[in-house]
């Protein structure tokens, strides 16, 4: 097959040149194909895609992934006086494109790239004050320059006129069920989605998509406003490398740390090769060695990595304290004593790097202080949520907040545990927000005690219901959103100001400001440091060993479950890591019957947010849904306990 610089290559080798060397290779590890999948997945990407398609109605759809018969449909159809063509292609030179959307009338195209990115006619646009295009839209703006240049090349004759076809936030669903009259089929590894039968572009209500006009934009990007490189230099050495198979480098840099051709021990056990460990050892001249050496890219917030990589700095040990920028200490809180700087803390990291030390920091007069000033019992919430491109329910507009389940433990002054509730929807075409906020309420308001959180998203998500509170006809809406204020902070720039006196405390401000563990490796989230209270706390050690949890501690979704287990190294494994699959106890075939994935599992929130959009738009059977929606109570379970954990492990550590 002729190896042509399409437009997916095009936005890979935009983020970094040598990805289009290890692209596509089997022998490679790529991350990215999975992310990708079930971002899409997630947010509903497949969808809009068909939703758009809906809009043009009548559209001649060429779905043969050959070349040849893709480009000789295309040109029969163009011969057509008007006609709509869905993923029509162009080929020039070495360049091929598949377009979303192609609309004819006579000698004029409208070349539509379809996208589930949001946005918004009254915000920002794509540029900013110094009428430079925003890094956020570049990829998608340089995405349609590549196909209107390669379809201009290909058809002079025609005049071509781009769009981005986006989710359009100021938009509200008209119908019920939007999301649901596009259902996701999989066809070996294809995945796409399906109108339901009688869907019409009458039938989908007011547009939800927003189709705007880029052709001043494209046409600055095609004359070397918005590049370094002239901009068909850029795509013709893009061409030419990947033609032939030839790799083309470019210097490190931060992107680095999150490169999906990054292979692990596991991926390398397999056999599988690293284009990281490539690229390093090309640039860097790094050995096995130097893989094993803490990196600059772990530094916690480093915001120097570009320069200092630039200057061959590429290992903690090269790091003074004179390297990191100067910050006043943060302010003391109502709840929280002053605790680490920024500095410090990148610092403390550095230090304990270069020394080996791999012991814990915690400031114990700080966090005693803090925990001091909570009162009991203590409420620990988690929150699983989505925000899809096409609503689930009339009257919501692309990508509003859909908190579709919680996880509630307690912890009281004797130290007794409690996994005191939990609330999940699985009514699909159901908008979840309000009673899953009558059933948090009715958890927290028993008593005045402290509420933790990890991270903001917890707040975020329940000043976006009070928003969509506001709006509704709810009959209880006045004591929800007194509710909502007394456990809250308001957003930054809203209208209605206020801090509630039960404000939840942030776990993730605490972990910041007094407890570093290295073996966390400089991350912060709670599915690192989970693993390192573990490690650092003798009392966590030995109880949680004990199949204790779901017999002497009270569980809603576990009976006897030991949360500290050991690799054949004797290192813990981390308890995310063995939480049962969606699918144990399945042989092969029932899996294969089922069409179900036996490696299925809800480990992290990314996966929490595409099982629940498979329970809403896929075909399911009871068992799948019901083993799907288990799985969710268990992660979201772990999650709260995980910070129950915490404060135990902090506790002890104190003594």
């Amino acid at each position: 097959m002729p190896r042509y610089l399409t437009k997916s290559r095009f936005k890979l080798a935009l983020e970094c040149t040598a990805k289009l060397f290890y692209t596509g290779k089997k022998e490679y590890v790529d991350k990215k194909l999975d992310d990708e999948f079930m971002k899409a997945l997630a947010e509903g990407g497949f969808q809009v895609g068909e939703l758009a398609k809906i809009y043009f109605e009548g559209g001649h759809n060429i779905d043969e992934l050959d070349h040849a018969i893709a480009l000789t449909k295309t040109s029969e159809l163009l011969k057509l006086e008007n006609v709509v063509i869905y993923e029509a292609a162009f080929l020039f030179g070495d360049l091929f494109v598949r377009a979303d959307i192609v609309c004819k009338k006579g000698y004029q195209i409208e070349l539509i790239e379809v996208k589930s990115k949001s946005y918004d006619p009254a915000g920002e646009g794509f540029l900013n004050t110094k009428d430079a295009i925003r890094p956020a839209w570049e990829p998608y703006l340089f995405d349609v320059a590549f196909q209107y240049y390669v379809l201009t090349k290909a058809h002079p004759h025609f005049k071509v006129t781009p769009y981005l076809m986006l989710a359009d936030k100021s938009s509200m669903a008209s119908i019920e069920g939007l999301n649901q009259c596009f259902q996701l089929q999989r066809n070996g590894n294809r995945t796409k989605a399906i109108a339901t039968p009688g869907t019409t572009k009458s039938s989908v209500g007011n547009p939800v998509l927003i189709q705007i006009n880029v052709n001043s934009i494209v046409k600055e990007i095609l004359s070397d406003k918005h590049s370094t490189l002239p901009f068909e230099r850029l795509i013709n050495d893009f061409a030419t490398h990947y033609k032939n198979d030839k790799l083309l480098l470019q210097p490190l840099g931060k992107r680095c740390k999150e490169c999906e051709f990054k292979a692990d021990n596991v991926d390398l056990a397999k056999g599988l090769r690293s284009g990281f460990r490539e690229c390093w050892e090309h640039l860097a001249g790094f050995t096995e060695v130097d893989f094993n050496s803490p990196s600059i890219l772990d530094v916690w917030d480093f915001r120097k990595k570009d320069e200092f990589l630039q200057n061959k700095i590429y290992f903690q040990d090269q790091l003074s304290k004179s390297d990191f920028e100067s910050n006043s200490r943060p302010k003391k809180g109502a709840l929280v004593p002053v605790g680490l700087s920024r500095t410090d803390r990148q610092f403390l990291q550095i230090e304990k790097s270069k020394s080996g030390d791999s012991s814990c920091f915690l400031d114990k007069s700080a966090i005693k202080e803090a925990m001091k000033q909570c009162i009991y019992p203590l409420h620990f919430i988690d929150f699983e949520t989505t925000a899809v491109a096409l609503p689930f329910n009339k009257g919501k507009r692309p990508y509003e907040q859909t908190a579709f389940q919680f996880s509630h433990h307690t912890l009281s002054e004797n130290d007794t545990i409690e996994h005191a509730g939990q609330w999940i929807n699985t009514e699909v075409g159901k908008f979840p927000n309000y009673d899953f906020l009558r059933e948090l309420k009715k958890e927290l308001e028993k008593d005045s005690g402290s509420i933790f959180r990890y991270a903001a998203h917890e707040n975020t998500i329940l000043t976006a219901i009070y928003e969509q509170l506001q709006k509704s006809s709810e009959s209880d809406k006045d004591s929800l959103c007194a509710f909502i204020r007394t456990i809250t902070r308001s957003k930054n720039g809203s209208a209605e100001q206020w801090e509630g006196g039960r404000n939840m405390i942030d776990m993730l401000d605490w972990v910041k400001k007094f407890y570093y563990s290295p073996s966390t490796n400089g991350s912060n989230s709670i599915k690192q440091v989970l693993p390192a209270i573990l490690r650092d706390s003798i009392l966590l050690k030995e109880k949680y060993s004990k199949p204790i949890y779901g017999k002497d501690i009270k569980s809603l979704n576990f009976n006897g479950h030991a949360w500290i287990t050991f690799d054949k190294d004797g290192k813990i494994n981390n308890p995310y890591h063995t939480l049962p699959n969606i699918h144990e106890g399945y042989d092969n075939e029932s899996l294969d019957l089922l069409a179900l994935d036996e490696e299925a599992g809800i480990f992290d929130g990314g996966a929490a947010m595409t099982a629940y959009a498979r329970m809403q738009f896929t075909q399911m059977s009871d068992t799948e849904r019901t083993r799907t929606r288990d799985a969710l109570l268990r992660y979201c379970e772990l999650d709260t306990m995980a910070m129950v954990m915490l404060w135990e492990g902090w506790k002890d550590l104190c003594k």
